[in-house]
């Protein structure tokens, strides 16, 4: 318990110092907005008060009453920041506004105005049936693509449509080494592809690149997810498992072209932010580095014949011990992956949470759970009376062993990823449930029986 108690304050304390920073960042942000809006300032009172009231009336011309605009977006940045060199990659980039719909109409809603009290009653926000649109403020310069590999069909429409997106659009092209080095072997005419060196520069991705587009399936879009460990620019994924999507290069041309002009319908989908704390650690802030994931992290009995035994715990309070084959937890946008498989229930993906779903219970009553998004969830290997190990995976990949002790702690990433909708995140996620899991697909009952007098 007392591992348990050092591992959730200093989850309390990294929210602390998170939130702080958000904050710190978002005066830098606001400060460089109102210094491009209002130019220099001046030290009289009045003057301030006057680009006060000034600085106000522009930014409600700016960001109107039901969005967000990107320069509202916090950015992650470390201690010993050169602020002109961070501003001259932000304006680099394109700027976009997100605003709140509710049945193809813009929301009066405020956007923290979550709930609200009038005359002593209380009053919520429909925030899950509301659509996010993106609506693009300049014009985007630069795209990044990735690619399922091994693949001949992808190659081609590869090609092709890096030389329509240049052609036509005049935009920087970014691609993974592999695909640049595939171009440049079909035709020397590619050389204007751009590409990254080393790790280090996959990390300032997210701060020059406006648009990801994706080739391949689900698979593609979760390994172009894990590449930006912070924020992440909006994601157009092209599903090629289905012959019928996209065949046609007028059909990928044309919605394309749509994503540029904007505006479009956007889903955010949320991320678990993950970190395995090793039970020798001296103290809370011994961790190793932090993991975010897109679908779930699993923790499994691996190869071993024996059960595991884990404790779980929300916030501070004891959970259960999960006695099985392992555990889940998922995000609401994994509900359709692995979670669902072992059990859990399929969540659209806009709704806020963490899937808590049992992997074969030694247990007739052990049913799935889903938990509020602010939660901090910690999973431990009971350290005296496990009979072996265990394994965690983060999206099937990257898998690390757990010992006797050792201890998962999880809680939602304050980095969602924004995915480009066909129609809206409601239309797009039951036709994929639908098309993909064939959900409630039965032949119709027969009309020619038996009817009620």
């Amino acid at each position: 318990m007392r591992t348990v108690a050092k591992a959730l304050r200093r989850a309390a304390e990294g929210k602390a110092s998170a939130q702080a920073e958000a904050a710190e960042w978002k005066l830098l942000s606001s400060g460089e907005s109102n210094g491009e809006c209002d130019g220099e300032r001046t030290g009289n009172s009045a003057d301030q008060t006057v680009l006060s009231n000034q600085t106000h009336e522009k930014s409600e011309v700016c960001c109107g009453k039901n969005g967000i605009c990107s320069h509202e977006v916090l950015r992650d940045g470390d201690t010993n920041y050169n602020f002109g060199v961070v501003r001259n990659r932000v304006m680099r980039k394109a700027s976009f506004k997100l605003s709140w719909r509710y049945k193809g109409e813009n929301s009066d809603q405020q956007k923290h105005d979550i709930v609200s009290f009038e005359k002593g009653n209380i009053t919520t926000a429909e925030r899950s049936s509301k659509q996010i649109s993106l609506k693009w403020e300049t014009q985007p310069q630069t795209v990044l693509i990735l690619t399922k590999p091994n693949s001949a069909s992808v190659r081609i429409l590869c090609a092709e449509m890096v030389r329509w997106l240049k052609e036509q659009k005049k935009l920087n092209i970014v691609v993974e080494p592999r695909v640049r080095v595939e171009l440049l072997t079909d035709s020397s005419y590619y050389s204007f592809v751009q590409t990254w060196q080393d790790d280090k520069e996959i990390l300032l991705l997210h701060m020059k690149v406006d648009l990801v587009v994706t080739l391949g399936g689900d698979g593609t879009v979760l390994w172009a997810a894990s590449m930006f460990k912070g924020p992440v620019p909006p994601i157009v994924p092209f599903s090629l498992g289905n012959p019928q999507h996209y065949s046609d290069s007028e059909q990928y041309r044309e919605y394309l072209d749509s994503i540029l002009r904007g505006p479009i319908s956007i889903t955010l989908r949320h991320r678990l932010l993950c970190r395995v704390i090793r039970d020798e650690a001296k103290n809370e802030y011994e961790a190793e580095e932090s993991i975010i994931v897109l679908n779930e992290v699993t923790i499994d009995r691996g190869i071993s014949s024996f059960l595991t035994n884990l404790e779980c715990y929300c916030d501070n309070s004891f959970v259960t011990c999960v006695q099985g084959d392992g555990l889940i937890l998922s995000t609401t946008s994994g509900s359709t992956a692995y979670s669902l498989a072992a059990g859990g229930s399929m969540v659209h993906p806009q709704v806020p949470g963490i899937l808590f779903t049992p992997i074969c219970p030694h247990s007739l009553s052990f049913r799935p759970l889903i938990l509020p998004e602010h939660v901090t969830l910690r999973v431990q290997v009971v350290p005296f009376n496990s009979r072996s190990h265990a394994w965690a995976s983060f999206d099937g990949k990257d898998r690390k062993r757990l010992e006797p002790g050792d201890a998962l702690v999880c809680s939602l990433a304050p980095w969602p990823v924004p995915t480009a909708c066909q129609v809206d995140s409601t239309s797009d996620f039951l036709r994929s449930i639908h098309d993909g899991l064939h959900w409630n697909l039965r032949k119709t009952q027969s009309f020619d029986g038996p009817r009620d007098p």
